[in-house]
């Protein structure tokens, strides 16, 4: 991948913002049964195209995504945009439901609480009646959630595995504190993928637009707390297998127990017409392969950036692509929170935002909602939604995953989304941030030292 010179700060790859779009060999792209012929590939391509305002900025964006490598392109599926928890319960909890064969389920945060209370309860049904369950959590994510509470699954048989124990005697290999999975992933029957920003916990059980009061992760069980605003994806078709080898490989990496009898693989044929890239992230890459496929999208820019995103600390290549594209007329917007669950990442991000409204970004933060979605929409053809935060333990230290979606279409309903957001957002200007408090500069000046830690 001549695009990556692995050099600079840390494991952070230097993206050369020069890359050429054009790629140096045909576009290639896969479908339900394998890789499609350069006939198949340009015919799905021109159709792709037809419902691009700009031919020349998708082609740009299609050649990026190709020259990134790792997973491929691939064609034929249906994605579903899911706008908060209620509506992303409601479907995972019917695709479980109507599962046939397995269950497998990575995630973060698993509350003992009432969502992750009903979320077992279901699961176990399940594995009861015939279904295999496998689940994987991260050990400091649900840090709080006693062993007992995966005892009933582990005596119905469930295959449960805890990510890097954070106890040392547990541990399956080096120790590795500070390497998390931070991903959030649900494969049913090796048909269905669940993927975005959503834990399993019940501050996300209200919606975040005008529905009713959530609780806190920050004050979980004890007092009232903002509503949570994240994004999450439904997705058939031939990329869940893609994500479904994303979750074999870390199970298999955490030395969980043999996955076999099963068919985690079934066939899967075309589903809808969204051209879906599945991107996982590890620590143990030697870069991180979403961080490098958004910084070059941002680089390749051409009219949109619009970023969403819970904990903005941006290392100085990004800041500077952001800047760039800002200075060569991009219409450049950072959705950020107004409000958090960790003050020091609040103050932390805030200090970026001089130097960010100086370069002509526009800044708007939630306001009536603890915004905690990871999304980006670029050029209107280029979108993402995962588990992927711009801050450095993202970059680093966490397990992520996401997916790209190219295309027009998704492209609007990614745009309609960020539209509705800024509804409930405050935009920040440059003159009422030069005029903010003494106490507030301090505290985030105070902040940014930790930024690298965060």
């Amino acid at each position: 991948m001549t695009a990556l010179l692995l050099a600079g700060c840390g494991s952070l790859p230097r993206i050369n913002p020069d890359l050429a779009m054009r790629p140096s060999h045909p576009i290639r792209v896969e479908g339900a049964y394998g890789p499609l012929s350069n006939q198949q590939s340009k015919a799905i391509l021109a159709r792709l195209k037809l419902g691009a305002d700009d031919i020349h900025i998708f082609e740009r964006h299609l050649a990026l995504v190709q020259e990134m490598g790792g997973s491929p392109l691939v064609v034929g599926n249906k994605v579903e945009l899911l706008l908060d928890g209620p509506a992303t319960y409601a479907s995972m909890f019917a695709a479980i439901n109507a599962a046939t064969d397995t269950i497998n389920l990575e995630t973060y945060i698993l509350e003992p609480d009432e969502i992750g209370q009903s979320l077992v309860d279901t699961l176990l049904v399940k594995q009861r009646t015939g279904v295999q369950v496998n689940l994987l959590y991260d050990s400091v994510g649900s840090l709080s959630t006693p062993k007992a509470f995966f005892q009933p699954l582990l005596d119905a048989g469930v295959h449960v595995l805890e990510y890097n124990p954070v106890d040392p005697l547990k541990a399956r290999k080096d120790w590795a504190l500070n390497e998390r999975d931070h991903r959030k992933l649900l494969v049913v029957d090796g048909k269905i993928a669940y993927v975005g920003g959503i834990n399993i916990s019940s501050v996300y059980s209200a919606g975040s637009f005008g529905s009713p009061f959530a609780r806190s992760r920050k004050a979980r069980h004890t007092q009232d707390g903002p509503t949570w605003r994240d994004t999450h994806l439904r997705i058939e078709g031939p990329v869940v297998a893609d994500f479904q080898k994303l979750f074999m490989s870390t199970w298999e990496q955490q030395k969980g127990d043999a996955l076999n009898g099963r068919q985690y693989f079934p066939q899967l044929g075309n589903k809808g017409r969204e051209v879906v890239r599945a991107i996982g992230s590890s620590p143990g890459d030697p870069y991180s392969l979403m961080y490098v496929t958004l910084i070059s999208a941002i680089n390749s820019a051409e009219s949109q950036v619009y970023l969403t995103n819970a904990y903005f600390l941006p290392d100085p290549q990004l800041l500077t692509a952001l800047k760039d594209a800002a200075a060569r007329g991009v219409d450049v917007r950072l959705l950020l929170p107004g409000k958090s669950d960790s003050d020091l990442v609040l103050y932390a991000s805030r200090s970026f935002y001089r130097e960010l409204l100086s370069s002509g970004i526009r800044v708007y933060e939630r306001q009536d909602a603890l915004l905690h979605s990871k999304t980006a929409m670029i050029d209107g053809v280029w979108s993402t939604v995962g588990s992927t935060n711009l801050d450095w333990r993202s970059r680093l230290n966490n397990q992520e995953i996401d997916a790209v979606i190219l295309g027009q279409d998704f492209g609007n309903r990614m745009q309609a989304m960020f539209e509705q957001d800024l509804q409930a957002s405050r935009q920040i200007t440059l003159d009422a941030w030069e005029n903010r408090s003494l106490l507030s500069r301090l505290k985030e000046t105070g902040a940014r030292l930790w930024a690298r830690l965060l």
